[in-house]
């Protein structure tokens, strides 16, 4: 498991790993954009801090599988 993973790694360093990067960071920026939105926002409105974090990350967790559905690997 751990080769596995470990050329994968090596992969990704040397640009050979996805097919599209463009398009792999661009998803990645919508999904860390919405993430920030939401963690950010609510503490200008007071909200307790614990909450803005649960809150962005089960949102994020659930986006994100749909912003990469149509990632592509070599």
């Amino acid at each position: 498991m751990l080769e596995i993973g470990w050329f994968s790694a090596k992969l990704f360093l040397k640009g050979k790993l996805i097919r599209e990067p463009q398009y792999f960071w661009r998803q990645v920026g919508i999904g860390i954009s919405i993430s920030c939105l939401l963690l950010f926002l609510p503490l200008f409105f007071k909200f307790p801090l614990w909450l803005t974090v649960v809150i962005s990350s089960l949102v994020t967790g659930t986006v994100m599988p749909f912003l990469l559905k149509d990632f592509k690997m070599k």
